[in-house]
């Protein structure tokens, strides 16, 4: 599904671009501040093609939030909306790292069409790094960090099993049962350690057990000691 992130204040806008964008078998998240955007963005690790942007807006307006999107990510689209029409304004868009720029008003067609050559760009972009990355079924080899399904690994300090791993993102299972989707595009620079491949390894784990604790949770907290040896 193509998955976009639109940010606009202004009501009636926002439903007119949501409206069209869903037609157009887009998957549209929307926001009416930077404030929620960035929320929504880091709830979501990113996982969005293209980003809609209003630049006048209260509080972070469209540039803050342009620029933290690309400090996230260098692969997304990012579109800016503005009624302003100056050229010093869509250079500026441009330099801090939008790809386009859209004036107000504007029509469904032109909307569409220009989300559309962003996200082909994007996806084009993302299916080349793809095969550099060597990914065959439903393996991905990093270059310098392999793993696999199955795999228990230590990623920037965030441990567990590796349970999928997509074109997109890499999902694994932490030892609290919390699954955490994790962008590959960041796992290729992290710090990544494939605890399987390792011999022997000491396992850590935080029960928060206290005098007081009651049956139900000593119950759970005994189950998880019972799974650390299959994990090892």
């Amino acid at each position: 599904m193509k998955r976009i992130l639109v940010c606009e204040d202004e009501d009636a806008i926002r439903d007119f671009v949501v409206i069209n964008l869903v037609r157009s078998s887009y998957d549209v998240v929307d926001v009416s501040c930077g404030e929620d955007a960035v929320k929504v963005y880091t709830e979501q690790n990113g996982n969005f093609d293209v980003a809609l942007l209003d630049i006048m807006m209260p509080g972070m307006d469209g540039f803050a939030l342009c620029r933290w999107i690309r400090e996230q990510s260098s692969e997304i689209g990012i579109i800016m909306l503005s009624a302003k029409s100056q050229e010093m304004d869509k250079v500026n868009c441009l330099m801090i790292g939008a790809d386009d720029y859209v004036t107000k008003p504007f029509s469904p067609s032109e909307l569409v069409a220009r989300v559309d050559a962003i996200y082909r760009r994007v996806n084009v972009t993302q299916a080349r790094q793809d095969t550099v990355k060597n990914i065959f079924g439903a393996f991905t080899i990093f270059t310098d960090k392999p793993f696999g399904i199955g795999d228990t690994i230590n990623v920037n300090g965030l441990e567990g099993t590796v349970i999928d791993v997509g074109m997109r993102s890499t999902r694994i299972l932490g030892y609290d049962r919390r699954i955490t989707s994790y962008p590959n595009y960041k796992i290729t620079d992290a710090s990544i350690v494939n605890i399987s491949s390792e011999p022997m390894r000491r396992a850590m784990v935080k029960l928060g057990l206290t005098y007081d604790t009651g049956a139900e949770k000593m119950k759970q907290a005994l189950e998880i000691l019972r799974a650390i040896p299959a994990k090892i």
